[in-house]
């Protein structure tokens, strides 16, 4: 075993006599670093950013009829990936403040590109929200005529403060390593952003917990289930991003947190997996009557996202639990099986609580109540009640347009990187 900076790595996954040429290697390309290749990304993300703006305009002038939303499933892929990029926010805040505020051995200083990528993936979320209101002005009315007993209206105020607070943790380590800020007051916002971290993903499981009327969605699991999902694929994100740093020469990483990295996702993964297990006992138990939910799952309209979602977190802890397997490339494929798995793992929730009708007889059933209307309620659920159109994934595009261009200029004009 070699030991190093207090993490225990096995010689299968570090090789002492290839550190120097890493190192060789990585200043090499770190001199290079920024350059064309960098400024073309960045260019190409705004023009996404651009184009899922016009498709934005577009949606506002046609109205939200050009999706595939109707009155029976209300919520589509803007509000699955609202989910989504929560959790990947909120996950990368958590990697990132865990070490500090416990005062424990960190993962190589990489808390600051951590930082700033739930940064990103956060302003993506608040996007989705925006663009699935239907009209700008709605954003207005939300404080303007806001009710504060309802769980909408906590989840907008903790995302906000989430953002800021990000923001402030971020100037916090960049201040701290100036000599600016103390360690006592950066490990004080330390514990703040993970507080606020737990909570915004918290809050956001209530919307659809405290819904009495859906079966998927009203159970007390669906917090920690949430907080646990955003664990693994911001892991995920983290472990993907630090290792393409690290090939180009951003960052000067030891494989030993690399590995560290990896090692942590199969827990979470592992985690994620139990929970989801409870929750599918508890629905599939023949006192419970939940058996259309696991039969939705496993074989029927969303048994592609429910097999993907377990494949992918098995072949992800997989990959991490295996010393031979923890390689770069192979953890970085395992990352984004977790980051795909918990995709589908939000689809299957969002979709999955307008898949199964509330009512027998829901009124009049036209283009304007629901999908694939022409053969009535029955041929409507018979696939998937919800699909999204071309111009919603135009705006989707747009917005993770956004949030890579927000990641890669930060990367290129902000001091992200660790301190020698």
């Amino acid at each position: 075993m070699t030991e190093l900076n207090n993490v225990a790595v096995s010689d299968d996954d570090f090789n002492p006599a290839a550190a120097p040429k890493a190192r060789e290697t990585a200043g090499a390309k770190a001199a290079v670093w920024g350059g064309k290749g960098l400024t073309a990304a960045i260019a190409v993300s705004g023009a996404l950013a651009v184009i899922g703006i016009a498709l934005w305009v577009v949606q506002l002038s046609g109205g939200m009829v050009q999706t595939g939303m109707r009155n029976l499933d209300s919520w589509g892929l803007y509000i699955t990936n609202f989910m989504f990029f929560v959790g990947l926010s909120a996950g990368g805040l958590i990697i990132s403040s865990v070490p500090k505020a416990f005062g424990i051995a960190g993962f190589g200083g990489i808390s600051k590109v951590a930082v700033w990528s739930s940064i990103a993936a956060t302003v993506c979320a608040i996007a989705f929200v925006v663009v699935d209101l239907g009209q700008p002005l709605r954003l207005w009315e939300l404080f303007a005529y806001s009710n504060l007993g309802s769980p909408l209206m906590w989840d907008i105020i903790v995302l906000g403060t989430y953002l800021i607070l990000s923001c402030v943790y971020l100037w916090a380590q960049l201040r701290a390593e100036a000599g600016k800020v103390s360690s006592t007051a950066l490990r004080v916002i330390s514990v703040v952003a993970l507080v606020c971290a737990v909570l915004v993903h918290s809050v956001t499981a209530w919307i659809f917990g405290l819904q009495q009327g859906r079966e998927m969605w009203h159970t007390a699991l669906l917090a920690p289930w949430f907080v646990s999902s955003a664990l693994v694929c911001g892991t995920a994100l983290v472990a993907i991003v630090v290792v393409a740093l690290r090939k180009v020469g951003y960052l000067e990483l030891d494989q030993a947190y690399v590995v560290k990295l990896a090692k942590l996702l199969g827990v979470f993964v592992v985690v994620d997996l139990y929970f989801f297990g409870c929750d599918l006992l508890t629905e599939a138990f023949p006192a419970a009557g939940g058996l259309a939910v696991v039969d939705m799952l496993v074989s029927g309209p969303l048994a592609p996202f429910f097999w993907v979602e377990i494949i992918g977190c098995v072949a992800c802890a997989v990959v991490c639990f295996t010393p031979s397997l923890r390689r770069p490339g192979l953890i970085v494929a395992a990352s984004a099986l977790a980051i795909a798995a918990i995709f589908c793992k939000r689809v299957q929730l969002l979709v999955g609580g307008f898949q199964l009708p509330t009512l027998d007889l829901p009124g009049p059933v036209t283009s304007l109540t629901v999908t694939g209307w022409e053969a009535g309620v029955a041929g409507a659920y018979e696939g998937l009640v919800y699909w999204p159109t071309m111009i919603e994934w135009g705006v989707t595009l747009g917005v993770i347009g956004l949030g890579a261009f927000i990641l890669l200029a930060g990367l290129k004009f902000l001091p992200l990187r660790p301190q020698d």
